[in-house]
């Protein structure tokens, strides 16, 4: 490493001060002088910038009198963990001048990794912020975030995978969609939701001590142990099926059948959940310690969910899971029936959809065998069911309850988590885990009062702003309170104009991670990009991201608390004199 020593003041300059202030390429510096000997460190406070000039040295422990933060100040190592560590730099006398080494003491990068477990174990979220800003400058660098804090909520919270490790996952599968600018954001609100939820070491367990245990013994045993609550029992059976060699696809055979055995599983969150956990391991990579880590997490969300056939709103009127029971008795005839029509069946039968949007649970049932009979594939019967789901959210109308937003929310998020599961397996998907695509289509038969009256699919009418100014115009709507209709109708237009969606899914984005966290907010967003994908080219692509923005205007602003600490760490990382001028 090229040494990079730099004279920055005469002795004669420094001598009697307490304190001077020199710079060193443009980098502020503050020089104390203790007992004959100079330290020199980073004149910015590595909390909030607060010039350490300013501050006082007493036997040894500089103190920033700001936040009253207190440093080494020869190591630069801090007594309050708040704070973060201040940057020092070897400095010396040499006739007559003062010296400072600026050579990096470390690799950097490293260092940076390092710091982001030191705040993600402390929950400090300026000191996560710097480390995720300064590693996205690296080509692997919010990758190796992510990867730090999967690892992290696994093996620090008690209950496994919760909503912090889905935020997690959602805001990297975002990645691609966002600007470079808003990644580390983005992250930085995933890593915080992981920290905040860390209560303790998660001790997983061993495999079973054989190995030659077929995949559908364990796949029985794991549903038995599910059924009757058995954490344990459940948990060894899902890392013997790792350990075992277990393809992606076969594990998600074994977890989504469990996760339908029962109806709508904790208002969808464990197949949501199990999803999430799939596609971080996607980013990570399969290997059997990850995936065993990652997948034994899920298990508490198993064995401890609510089952919608407990709930008086699934059995009365209408007995639907009744319905669903004799439906599924159905599910392998119908299938057998459609396999030599499949390939001809409509993307989007309007008939099905109004059907799915109806208030009539034997019809909905009656309508998806049918489309199974007349050749839907698996994958286009859950893509659809999705589709009126996201219409569930499109047509909702304000004079609702503000929190019956997360009951189509939740619906949708878990017909879409079902969807993705399915595209998963391909063609090996079992009529096991369809079954979930019929709890989501009573689901949104459930969220009819939701819609009456409909919110009407917004119209474009006329365009005259520049696809750019409509991005504008949309940023600048939600800064303000309920302008739900307002942004359905503004994303109408960009979309019908023949606007970049991909620009229109960044700026949302940007506009989700500028706000306070919110579980619901992001699951929307990422949920809509992902049937955006799926219908590409057809209206129903504009509905998505139609359901998106409305969602998100509901819920805009906020106080924006955690993006002004961001901002913070983003000018300390820039090198601006945040408190000087």
């Amino acid at each position: 490493m090229e040494q990079h020593k730099v004279r920055v003041a005469n002795l004669a300059d420094v001598s009697g001060r307490r304190c001077s202030v020199v710079y060193a390429d443009g980098h502020p510096l503050a020089l104390f002088m203790v007992e004959g000997k100079v330290y020199a460190v980073d004149n910015r406070c590595p909390h909030m910038g607060f010039p350490l000039d300013r501050g006082s040295v007493q036997d040894g422990i500089l103190t920033c009198h700001w936040h009253h933060a207190r440093f080494d100040l020869a190591s630069g190592g801090t007594f309050d963990l708040f704070a973060d560590d201040v940057p020092v730099y070897p400095a010396w006398i040499e006739d007559g001048s003062v010296w400072v080494d600026l050579t990096p003491q470390a690799d950097p990068y490293a260092r940076l990794q390092e710091r982001l477990r030191h705040g993600l174990k402390q929950n400090i979220s300026l000191v996560i912020a710097k480390a995720l800003i300064g590693m996205a400058d690296y080509p692997e660098g919010n990758r190796d975030a992510f990867r730090i804090v999967l690892d992290f909520g696994v093996h620090y919270h008690r209950n496994g995978w919760q909503m912090g490790q889905t935020i997690n996952a959602v805001m990297m599968n975002l990645q691609a969609y966002l600007d470079p600018a808003v990644r580390p954001h983005a992250l930085y609100q995933g890593a915080l939701a992981v920290a905040e939820a860390s209560d303790g070491i998660r001790f997983t367990l061993d495999p079973l001590p054989r190995q030659d245990i077929d995949l559908p013994t364990l796949k029985r045993w794991f549903r038995q142990f599910v059924e009757v609550r058995d954490s344990e029992g459940a948990e060894r059976c899902l890392t013997s099926a790792v350990c075992a060699g277990a393809s992606p696809g076969a594990l998600a055979d074994i977890l989504f059948s469990a996760a339908t055995d029962h109806r709508y599983l904790s208002i969808g969150h464990v197949a949501d959940f199990t999803n999430k956990a799939f596609e971080a391991l996607d980013v990570v990579g399969w290997t059997a310690a990850d995936a065993s880590l990652v997948l034994s997490s899920l298990i508490q969300n198993y064995t401890r969910a609510s089952r919608q056939e407990e709930s008086n709103a699934w059995r009365h009127p209408i007995d639907l899971v009744a319905l669903l029971d004799d439906a599924f008795g159905q599910l392998e005839q119908a299938l057998a029936e459609g396999q030599a029509r499949r390939g001809t069946w409509q993307p989007i039968p309007d008939a099905l959809v109004e059907t799915l949007l109806s208030d009539d649970p034997a019809a909905i049932v009656s309508a998806l065998l049918d489309a199974l009979r007349t050749g839907a594939t698996e994958e286009a019967l859950a893509a659809t069911v999705t589709y009126a789901a996201i219409r569930r959210m499109v047509h909702f109308h304000t004079s609702n309850e503000f929190g019956d937003w997360d009951t189509v929310l939740h619906t949708l998020s878990f017909a879409n988590a079902l969807h993705q599961a399915i595209r998963r397996m391909g063609e090996a998907v079992s009529p096991e885990i369809l079954r979930g695509v019929f709890d989501a289509a009573m689901s949104i038969y459930l969220d009819r009062f939701l819609n009456i009256p409909a919110a009407p699919i917004p119209q474009p009418g006329t365009v005259t702003a520049s696809p750019e100014a409509l991005l504008e115009e949309l940023l600048d709507l939600l800064d303000h309170q309920q302008e739900i209709d307002a942004a359905g109708d503004l994303v109408a237009r960009y979309m019908m104009a023949g606007a970049n969606p991909l620009r229109l899914i960044a700026t949302l984005g940007q506009a989700m991670v500028r706000e306070d966290r919110d579980f619901h907010t992001i699951q929307s967003l990422e949920a809509a990009v992902r049937q955006h994908e799926r219908w590409k080219g057809t209206p129903a692509a504009t509905h998505a991201l139609i359901a998106a923005a409305r969602y998100l205007a509901a819920h805009a602003p906020t106080s924006r608390a955690d993006t002004q600490t961001f901002r913070i760490a983003r000018r300390l990382h820039r090198g601006e004199k945040v408190f000087e001028g």
